[in-house]
């Protein structure tokens, strides 16, 4: 009889991955091979973010082997992360694999083990399901070849699909003033327009949500509060408009435009804007960011970070200081602070350009990753370029960083993620899209249309 209890094998790369992951197995046994610990044991020296999760992951090893005062011969009892969840054992399987692999496998890999252990366990309890559990699709593909069940991690995975992400926008249907407008409430304050609305989909509605119909009644607008059965709109400042500009800069479609009102809006302290190469993501943004910290005072600094992940061959180590080191990785903010220093000086000639660009440069601080843990930022917006790299734990490890004043504004692309073992699904970015869509201070819109060049925009289209 097959009994309901499993027994999950974890490879080395799921507790990388995420410190807590034996915590996720409810009732279920996990098992620990020998070759895992050693990998482990390899990977623990360092500053980055794999040795710290490494340190973490023994750490908390440490821990359950004291509680079980080193009596480890029978596994340790999983603690609960919440009383009520009966909870598995943890093993740490120190056998030499039985099991005979084929011949075109070598036996001295860590994948080869771990693949044998899973064998092994198979054939030792006979009356349980044994499931290998790992980031890695090749050793998923071989332990399929040998009919081992093999399964992601995807415990912590957002959403089931990727296309299910929160996009900030919604279509109002053509009835939707006639259903809506019974118990219609509209007032002004200081120039701004607001409505209460009542209704079915007033309810299901989140906060800085916008919404828009096509009609020739253009109406665009971005929600404020939900209360119960009602929602307050405003509807949202068109800058589109030549006499709104930001920097020089327009919205060219509507997407645009409801990203630079959460980028211009001191009441939102959270950005995340979506959307493929060319849609004027880090353009916009830094507009923004030095309309307000030039002109408005409302930031004393921009920073800008992002993962420093190589899409090709690795350039090795660079020289100079902290910012230097990071300026190969900046090529985007250096084209959009030229686009930007451009706007409007035309007429000063070449030094009045070259001393506007260094004002704007001035003000742009450059900042990597690894030096983030500790800080705070008072009055400072920062810009994060490249968010889907960052696993969930690192994202919160920025967005924590926020002191009072401060603004934080992720940009990326979930469909170019070039980090190992992170996927749509379980991307930081779209973690933190899901995460704040609720909050009232938070805003995220995903941008459609690319407005690069016609030649990008085809580019995009057919390649």
């Amino acid at each position: 009889m097959t009994t309901k209890r499993k027994i999950f094998v974890l490879d080395t790369n799921v507790l990388i991955h995420d410190p807590t992951a034996i915590l996720r197995f409810q009732e279920h046994d996990v098992y620990l091979p020998i070759v895992v610990l050693e990998e482990l044991d390899r990977a623990k020296v360092g500053m980055s973010e794999v040795a710290r999760n490494v340190r973490q992951v023994s750490r908390f090893l440490d821990e359950l082997v004291e509680k079980a005062n080193g009596d480890i011969s029978n596994g340790v009892k999983i603690p609960a992360v919440i009383e009520s969840i009966e909870t598995g054992r943890l093993h740490f399987h120190l056998e030499a694999v039985h099991s005979v692999l084929p011949n075109g496998m070598r036996g001295d890999s860590p994948d080869n083990t771990l693949l044998g252990v899973t064998l092994d366990l198979g054939k030792s309890h006979p009356g349980r399901e044994v499931i290998l559990v790992t980031k890695d699709i090749n050793l998923r593909i071989k332990a399929h070849a040998l009919s081992v069940r093999a399964e992601d991690y995807t415990t912590d995975q957002v959403l089931d699909d990727a296309n299910l992400l929160y996009t900030g926008v919604e279509k109002l249907n053509g009835d939707f003033w006639e259903k809506h407008s019974k118990d219609m409430e509209s007032w002004k304050e200081e120039g701004r327009t607001f409505y209460r609305l009542t209704g079915p989909r007033a309810r299901t509605w989140f906060p800085s949500q916008f919404v828009y119909t096509e009609d020739e009644r253009r109406f665009e607008a971005i929600v404020r509060r939900v209360e119960g059965e009602s929602a307050v709109i405003e509807v949202v400042k068109d800058y589109a408009h030549e006499r709104n500009k930001v920097w020089g800069i327009n919205a060219r479609n509507r997407e645009q435009n409801f990203a630079l009102n959460l980028l211009m809006d001191p009441e939102i302290d959270f950005v995340s804007l979506l959307g493929q190469a060319g849609t004027g993501k880090t353009l916009m943004t830094l507009a923004a960011a030095l309309t307000q910290t030039l002109e408005h005072r409302r930031y004393t600094e921009i920073i800008m970070t992002r993962m420093t992940v190589p899409v090709g061959e690795d350039i090795g180590f660079l020289p100079g200081t902290e910012e230097e080191k990071m300026g190969p990785w900046m090529g985007a903010l250096e084209d959009n602070l030229d686009v930007l220093h451009d706007t409007g000086t035309g007429e000063h000639g070449s030094w009045g350009r070259a001393a506007t660009h260094d004002l704007l440069r001035s003000r742009v601080r450059i900042k990597s990753l690894n030096f983030m843990r500790g800080r705070t930022f008072l009055r400072k917006l920062l810009i994060i370029d490249e968010a889907q790299n960052l696993s969930p734990h690192q994202m919160k490890t920025l967005i924590t960083r926020a002191g009072p004043g401060s603004k934080i504004v992720c940009l990326g692309n979930i469909a170019q993620i070039d980090t190992p073992y992170l996927t749509e699904t379980t991307s930081g970015l779209t973690y933190v899209v899901d995460r704040f869509k609720q909050w009232e201070h938070s805003g995220h819109i995903t941008l459609q249309r690319g407005e690069r060049s016609r030649l990008a925009d085809y580019a995009s289209e057919i390649l």
